[in-house]
């Protein structure tokens, strides 16, 4: 009797889950695939619920059980413009650090913390925009000019640099789960892309298919096909003449045919305005969005799409192409479960206490001491903590500011470098404090409080160079008249003024820290101080951070990931789009410090190189092995560089290119081995046609802890070593 009675119970329970599996609609049911799960969603939408579901700020569709949902969110470093968050270096900063690794580690804390803040909002109702987890980051553009007010944003001027730290970024955001994203990466701004800022949503960039190929869309195809980022930003300017955001050689020919790319596509915020009032490309708000769409793109970022009902009416496209557009979009949403039971998802877990958590802390001020250059050293440094008398001066000595950069997150504890020297000196000693001058204009004030403490005081630091207010955003730099390019390449003259002042008749020493996020003109604080470190916006932790460098806490590891030429008369038109005379790449004037260059306490020498073999041909690969010993009196980090020569490359062809790097750790006096393995694609060329070739001859491969050029070694940098090999 009760086997029949448990019979009867599993019976009706098994009736039961037919019976609420039967009633939940397909969207709604984790078990089938995301695609079944798209379809039904879509076809249960009227047009006007579709097209309000293709803009960044989504509607809750009540009858659906759908709740609003924001696309638009930011996480450059740190998620941005939200609740409390961990505040990182710049990305320029994260580039200097040469440390895909540590870029991986951020990006995974970012998105933890990301994870954490939605999940307590959603748990109180709240959908509001720069609170969900699709994140418009990172910014992958080439820094091929220096003018340019973004480029702080990027990860440099080179390829390969650039497309490493992406994957590396990306993949720490996205997560590993074979099921779930952790968070939504976007690949922007697609593509060519790099000012002015004045004229972005009106000019054309010209690119040749040689530097289109060989420079501007690399970085993308890595973030694609390696890192599978799940969406691309297109951009406000046009490239070769057609809107970036309605460009069939981009969207159609490269990104879906060529890379099979499988994400969605967002154009930057007004991008389809231009489209017809920047570009006049075509005449109405209808024609844009419609060919917009067509192209591939489904997410307005804005209120453009409301023009897709019109377009409808007027057959410039049909509600089926809106579906396909819409479904790519909505696929996002699933991945990120959106519509699934909380407990599914296992990022759902990932607890409050991550936000701004000490390991956070502490990740935030590694990434500022990895990223902080040293550019000269008489050998000040590293300073002891136990003088009798410290004096920090200068405009960006306790501004908070020039810790941010743009596209900032908010914290409670941002530690200037005031603040951090302040707790790094011994008790006893004495630090004084005056600002001595402002930002960017001459100091009324005829009385001279400064020069008496730096003259009075055994080392003066002296906190100079640019800040958000100068340099970033269209609109975002509001002291800048050129819409946050750098049009002059020299720091304020005030700012020259006043370090000329502190060193007049002063012996003792000045150690000057640069703050900015772009290459500027330091020739003059490089005769006048003593040492200079260059910090860039280095986060929450950056005083701390500098402190721990100047003090000796810390060996400096950076190196630069854009050259500094010695003036914009070096370089071509910053208009100009042809790669020819810009970056170490190309460059051939004499830079005021190169590529890849940055100075330790230490020195290393670069020995024993071997080649796996001498003879190549197309399609083979190699190894590449190099014993490096620290020379100096402190544990080091190295940022080991590979760049390639090719003795007999056509002249438009890059002098150098770097290949691959790796971040190691020397003990004092100790060696350590790196080997790299040098693919074919790695040793090839690009020709006029875009077409990647073996040239045969000798092709030199260097390596070593700088661009292997004589400025490097003019100005302190480990001789590279050199492998030749040929290619037959």
């Amino acid at each position: 009797m009760k086997k029949i009675f448990y019979s009867c119970c599993l019976l009706l329970l098994h009736l039961s889950v037919i019976n609420v599996l039967a009633q939940t609609p397909d969207y709604l049911n984790a078990r089938l695939p995301i695609s079944t799960r798209v379809h039904d969603l879509v076809s249960r939408l009227t047009l006007q619920e579709k097209v309000q579901q293709m803009m960044n700020s989504s509607p809750a569709i009540p009858r659906l059980n759908i709740p609003a949902y924001n696309w638009w969110n930011e996480a450059l470093h740190g998620v941005a413009r939200s609740g409390l968050a961990t505040v990182f270096p710049q990305a320029i900063g994260m580039a200097a650090t040469f440390n895909d690794s540590l870029a991986f580690v951020e990006a995974s804390a970012i998105s933890d913390e990301a994870r954490a803040m939605y999940n307590a909002a959603v748990k109180r109702g709240i959908h509001e925009q720069y609170g969900g987890l699709t994140f418009w980051t990172p910014n992958i553009n080439i820094f091929r000019d220096p003018r340019w007010g973004r480029g702080q944003e990027t990860y440099g001027e080179d390829p390969t640099l650039t497309k490493t730290m992406g994957v590396a970024f990306v993949k720490g955001l996205q997560g590993d789960d074979p099921r779930y994203l952790k968070v939504a990466a976007c690949a922007k701004h697609f593509a060519v892309h790099s000012g002015p800022e004045r004229l972005r949503h009106s000019f054309n960039a010209v690119a040749s298919i040689k530097d289109l190929r060989e420079t501007y869309l690399p970085a993308f195809k890595a973030l694609v096909k390696d890192a599978h980022v799940e969406a691309v930003m297109c951009a406000y300017n046009s490239t070769n003449g057609e809107p970036c955001c309605a460009n069939t050689f981009l969207l159609d020919d490269i990104l879906r045919n060529e890379w099979h790319f499988k994400g969605h596509v967002v154009y930057d915020c007004g991008a389809i305005g231009d489209i017809y009032e920047g570009h006049h490309y075509v005449k109405t708000a209808a024609e844009a969005a419609a060919l917009s769409v067509k192209k591939g793109v489904s997410l307005d970022c804005g209120v453009e799409y409301t023009a897709l009902i019109d377009a409808v009416k007027q057959n410039l496209i049909s509600e089926k192409t809106i579906d396909s557009a819409l479904a790519e979009l909505l696929a996002t949403r699933f991945k990120l479960g959106m519509f699934d039971n909380v407990n599914d998802n296992p990022y759902n877990q990932i607890p409050e206490s991550v936000i701004n958590s000490p390991q956070h802390r502490a990740l935030a001020k590694e990434v500022a001491v990895q990223s902080a250059v040293l550019l000269k050293n008489n050998g000040v440094l590293p300073l002891k903590n136990n003088l009798p008398r410290y004096f920090i001066t200068g405009p960006n000595a306790s501004n908070v500011d020039v810790l941010l950069g743009n596209y900032y997150g908010v914290n409670n504890r941002l530690v200037t470098f005031l603040e951090g020297f302040a707790g790094h000196i011994a008790p006893g000693s004495q630090l004084q404090y005056k600002m001595g001058c402002l930002l960017d204009r001459p100091d009324a004030n005829p009385i001279d409080w400064t020069t008496g403490d730096a003259k009075n005081s055994d080392v003066t630091i002296a906190v100079l160079g640019l800040s958000g207010l100068l340099e970033g955003e269209e609109g975002e730099s509001i002291a800048s008249t050129t819409y946050g390019d750098r049009l002059n390449y020299n720091l304020p003259q005030n700012q020259i003024d006043f370090l000329k002042k502190l060193r007049e008749g002063n012996k003792k020493p000045i150690i000057a820290i640069i703050t900015g996020g772009s290459p500027m003109n330091l020739s003059e604080v490089h005769e006048l101080a003593d040492a200079v470190l260059l910090v860039w916006y280095p986060g929450e932790e950056g005083g701390n951070a500098a402190a721990d460098i100047v003090f000796g806490n810390a060996n400096p590891s950076g190196k630069l990931p854009v050259t500094f030429p010695m003036s914009y008369n070096q370089l071509p038109s910053y208009e100009d789009y042809n790669m020819q005379g810009r970056t170490y790449r190309f460059m051939k004037a004499t830079p005021m410090y190169p590529f890849g260059f940055g100075l330790s306490y230490n020195t290393y020498s670069y020995t024993n190189p071997i080649v796996s073999k001498s003879v190549i041909k197309n399609g083979d690969s190699i190894t590449c092995s190099i014993t490096i010993k620290n020379n100096g009196k402190y544990d080091g980090l190295e940022a080991v560089q590979l760049y390639v020569q090719h003795e007999n490359a056509p002249a438009n062809a890059p002098i150098y290119a770097l290949k691959a790097f790796k971040k190691i750790a020397i003990p004092i006096q100790g060696a350590s081995t790196v080997s790299f393995i040098i693919t074919p694609d790695m040793l090839q060329l690009v020709n006029d046609k875009g077409e990647s070739y073996l040239p045969k001859g000798r092709i030199n491969i260097y390596i070593g802890g700088s661009l292997p050029d004589k400025r490097s070694i003019e100005l302190g940098a480990s001789k590279p070593a050199m492998i030749t090999v040929v290619s037959k």
